[in-house]
Formats: structure tokens, sequence, C-alpha cells
């Protein structure tokens, strides 16, 4: 069966679907008695934004008409922090966003971003869907967000450079790598030896043209979209954390709703959820095969050192330590031992 989300059908869905900073389904609100907003920083071409329009329409259709789920992409309600603001005050119903975002909320929020944990996809599904998952998604409902059970796909994160291949943890001595505002990530890379400088993924493009830094790391899919493989050569496929998204809203103003729309809005962001991880390893795939067309040079690292490196510098008791015993001990019934 062919893939319905090549980057081609991307660019013409969101052209046909979204002008300036209308909402995504804003076409059909007039009939439907409550209206839901759902934001997001993925693009209005990502299947992280495609298939929560699917589901709006299969929630339209399955309510009689009822709700209008509203969604707006491109980070049109704010930058992702402030939209975690908005959820919690009401303001705005859903959303989803990297479960690293919500560590100043929950620490253990980000604990899927746990470097070198998770050797594949098989092992991260199990822990996010099973007991791993259902405990972080538990300590967000402490602080008023319902975390719908299954999570998007961002992607493993990869190290690109300008200038030469990351090998071994000895390459990234005093290399100057791009990373969100991520405290999980500032530290891995301190403890591996590098450099690590925040820059927003705004200006990512223009720091690495100019060598402000040397490389970044990001998923495969938005290396591409970002289209950084024009100022890096290489790129790593270290995989060194798994990048996932939780759809969540306001627990309160969920609970509140009548309890088919509940119903209704629990099956198709499950739905959307698993079809979207489907798209997201056939969007990898084409963007690594697309990219070495460009000239990018792909090797892939064996993980044991880095991960070696970080347990001999304390990464892994450090963070045990700031997330705590329980959560560590979730982490650990998939991962093996990490400390």
């Amino acid at each position: 069966m062919s893939n319905p989300f090549t980057r081609r059908r991307f660019g013409a869905l969101a052209v046909g679907s979204i002008a300036m900073t209308l909402p995504i389904g804003c076409v059909m609100a007039q009939a439907a008695t409550i209206r839901l907003k759902y934001g997001t920083a993925f693009p209005a071409d990502h299947p992280g934004t495609l298939r929560i329009v699917e589901a709006a329409q299969a929630i339209r259709k399955d309510t009689g008409g009822k709700v209008d789920l509203q969604i707006y992409p491109n980070s049109q309600l704010g930058s992702e922090p402030d939209m975690v603001s908005q959820t919690l005050a009401g303001a705005l119903d859903f959303m989803s966003t990297a479960s690293t975002n919500l560590q100043t909320r929950v620490p253990a929020a980000s604990i899927n971003g746990i470097p070198f944990a998770f050797k594949d996809y098989a092992t991260v599904w199990s822990a996010m869907d099973g007991d791993l998952g259902a405990y972080v998604r538990g300590l967000l409902r402490k602080v008023n967000l319902h975390v719908f059970e299954k999570s998007l796909d961002n992607g493993y994160r990869n190290i690109t450079s300008a200038s030469r291949p990351v090998n071994t943890p000895a390459d990234l001595k005093g290399f100057k790598i791009r990373v969100p505002a991520i405290p999980l990530w500032v530290s891995m890379f301190k403890a591996l030896g590098a450099a690590p400088t925040v820059i927003p993924f705004a200006d990512l493009y223009s720091a690495l043209q100019t060598r402000v830094v040397d490389g970044q790391e990001t998923p495969l899919g938005l290396i591409r979209s970002g289209k950084l493989y024009e100022v890096q050569k290489f790129c790593s496929l270290t995989g060194h954390t798994w990048d996932g998204h939780f759809i969540f809203g306001n627990a309160k103003k969920f609970q509140a709703l009548p309890g088919e729309v509940q119903a209704a809005l629990t099956t198709h962001f499950t739905a959307a959820a698993l079809k979207q991880r489907e798209d997201i390893a056939r969007v990898n795939a084409e963007a690594q095969v697309e990219m070495a067309r460009y000239g990018v040079i792909f090797n892939r690292p064996d993980p044991a050192p880095f991960r070696d490196l970080l347990q001999s510098a304390g990464f892994y008791t450090e963070w045990r330590r700031k997330y705590g015993e329980d959560a560590w001990s979730a982490l650990e019934k998939y991962t093996g031992r990490l400390t």
C-alpha cells in the first residue's frame, strides 16, 4: 500500500487545510455545540498534526456533529511551555508536547528521555504503553493533566556535524552542539565531554551555517524538514535518546465533558497515535534516503561506549536521585540496569 503521508502530500494538505492563523477544522464549526481547541508545535504537514485532524473529523462524526475540535499547528497558540500553561489554566483544551517539556511541572515526566535507555522501538512502546507510561501519567494527573494512554512518536535523536562523523565519545570532546533547553540533555552532553549550547530551533539553521555551533541533535524527520542537511555533512545515527509527545488536556475540563464525548476523544486520539507511529517510521526511512542523495554521510556508532562513559561519570546515578526510586525502577523494568 502506498504511503499517504509523503512529503509532497504533507504540503498539499497543509495548504488546503489551513490559512494564516486559522485552526484546521474551523470551516465545520457552525453546527457544533462543543468547541474544543488543540495546540501543537508540529507543522501543519507533520503526521503528528495530520492524524489529529483525522481524529477531529472522526470525533465530529461519532458525536453527530456535536463536537468541533479545532487544531492549531505550528505553535500558533504560543510556545510549548506557553501552551502547557494555557492547558493547566483551562484556556486550551488539549495539546501535545514532548514529555521533556513537562519536566518543570513533574520532574519524572522526562524520564523516557534518559540517553541510551531504550535499545529499540519494541522496548519504547512496551514501556510507554505499559507501566512506565502509566506511572508518569499518574504523576501528571496530580497536577490536573489528563494524559491519554498512547503517545505520539517524534523519533530517536541523532547527531549531525559539519566537520566529522561522531563514532566514539572522543569525537564529542569540546564539540559545540546545539541542544534544546532541556536540563536532562544539557547534562548528558556535558557528561559526554561536549559543549552544549541552548539555541531555539528557529535559529538553528543560521547557527549551523555561521558555525556558532559545530552540530546539533534532532530526529531524522526534523533534520530533513529543517533542511539542516544543507549545512551539515555528517549524520551519526546515535539514537542517543527517544523523543515522544504526550497528548493531554486539562483534567477538570475533560471530566466535565459528557461521557460519550470523553469516549470519542479517547478512542480517536488513541487511533491517531498508533497510526502516527507507523507514519514516523516511514518518514524516517524516507528522510535518510533523501538526505543521502543530497550528499549526507551516515554512520551508526556503537552505543556501548557512550553509555559506559555516562555511567562512569555518574550521570545515571545523578538522574536516578532526581527522579526518585519509584520512577527509576519503572524505567529499569524495561531497560535493564542503568546504574
